[in-house]
């Protein structure tokens, strides 16, 4: 076989169709632009509102992160299946622009938590549109792999966008370094729409799409409804202390990291969930999507007791390898949302998914900064509280697609 032929082979088992090479460079444009300035939103907004109210701009910004996502994860599903995945990931990347102009020319505390209405949740809006189109573009057998491979490139922006954003910031301080970083995210942004439109093939839209959550969540199964609660559970050892991970390691830890070696323990973070999306999506595949969803879960449990026990940079680089590996089975876990869902309704039911695990995961992000308030250490001991109890209930509870007996 030539070169040619092996590449060729190599494209169809990963299932780099055409419409997926274009979902997959919209993924890094859009996310190295959000990942420049978002990661560090927290010490922009302690730089517009000292005190307390800078505190509680960091919790409402989390509240806003999650709760926004749960809004929006349900219209960005019926959406998909109105119009079709092409036009809708369209609009949502012009919300997102107009979201980076308004942080660009508002310059208060207030002005980025309405901006961030905007930008901040265009994962979520997104999502039921990608994995529509994910679902489409691959092989049932392969769905694992197509899912990782998304969750894959995703995470190269993550991973290179917060060390850029960290050296704007070392360069022209938090305020400037910020904003320049949302003018750069500003201009990927449009080109992502150009490639967008160039690449994805269009799907017409069906008038019958669900537009009410409450009927689509009477057909939700048993089993997808247990991993919901599972999930859910997780979501709150993760989101209690997010907002604050980086207020942890540059002022909270014996021996404080600068915004550069926060950039770059983000990066450790990213490469190391690259690393692991392939192999286990080969495995799950074929093995069985429950162990790797509980072993996932287990490494977000203990996330934030290493955090506890790592006071400087040197310790803080295995904790961040760790918080890598929470995205072992992430892809997989979202696979088996997919397999869960009927058919015909994919995108909507993943958006009824998130609309529920993240309205009441919102409350979990908002009462961090209370608990971060009386003491960070409680808001961790509580996240890890969490994580042993979403663990527990996924293992006893949570159930594989192999298991389920068909109808």
């Amino acid at each position: 076989m030539n070169q040619t032929g092996r590449l060729s082979r190599l494209g169809e088992s990963l299932g780099l169709r055409r419409s997926m090479v274009g979902l997959l460079s919209m993924v890094v444009l859009v996310g190295m632009g959000e990942h420049m300035a978002e990661r560090f939103l927290p010490l922009y907004l302690q730089k517009l509102a000292a005190g307390t109210t800078g505190i509680f701009a960091i919790g409402a910004l989390a509240f806003l992160d999650d709760f926004l996502s749960a809004l929006y994860s349900f219209p960005g599903g019926y959406l998909t299946e109105r119009i079709g995945h092409k036009r809708a990931l369209l609009v949502f990347n012009l919300i997102s622009m107009a979201g980076y102009l308004i942080v660009i020319f508002v310059r208060t505390w207030w002005g980025v938590l309405v901006g961030a209405a905007l930008f901040i949740s265009w994962s979520a809006i997104s999502l039921p549109a990608m994995m529509e189109l994910i679902a489409r573009a691959v092989p049932k057998s392969k769905r694992a792999m197509g899912v990782s491979l998304h969750s894959l490139v995703r995470r190269v922006p993550k991973a290179i966008g917060p060390v850029v954003g960290g050296a704007f910031i070392a360069v022209w301080g938090v305020a400037d370094g910020v904003r320049y970083a949302f003018v750069v995210a500003l201009a990927l942004a449009g080109l992502a729409i150009v490639l967008q439109q160039v690449l994805i093939e269009d799907v017409a839209g069906s008038e019958h799409a669900e537009k009410y959550p409450w009927r689509l969540w009477g057909v939700m199964s048993p089993d997808l409804r247990n991993l919901l609660v599972s999930d859910i559970l997780i979501r709150f050892c993760e989101r209690i202390p997010d907002a604050f991970v980086v207020v942890w390691c540059t002022q909270q830890v014996l021996r404080p990291v600068t915004a550069f070696q926060f950039g770059w323990l983000s990066a450790i973070e990213q490469v190391t969930a690259v690393l692991c999306y392939i192999p286990v999506a080969h495995y799950a595949d074929r093995l069985g999507k429950k162990p790797f969803v509980l072993i996932t879960f287990v490494f977000f449990t203990l996330f934030p007791v290493a955090l506890l026990f790592c006071q400087s940079l040197t310790l803080l680089v295995p904790a961040f390898v760790l918080r890598g590996l929470k995205e072992f089975g992430e892809p997989t876990r979202k696979a088996l949302i997919m397999d869960l869902a009927p058919e015909d309704r994919k995108a909507g039911m993943f958006g009824l998914y998130y609309l529920v695990r993240d309205v009441i995961v919102s409350l979990a992000a908002f009462g961090g900064a209370f608990l971060w308030s009386a003491n960070p250490r409680v808001n961790l001991w509580t996240a890890f509280a969490f994580g042993v109890a979403g663990t527990i209930w996924f293992a006893w509870r949570g159930r594989d697609l192999r298991q389920v007996r068909p109808a």
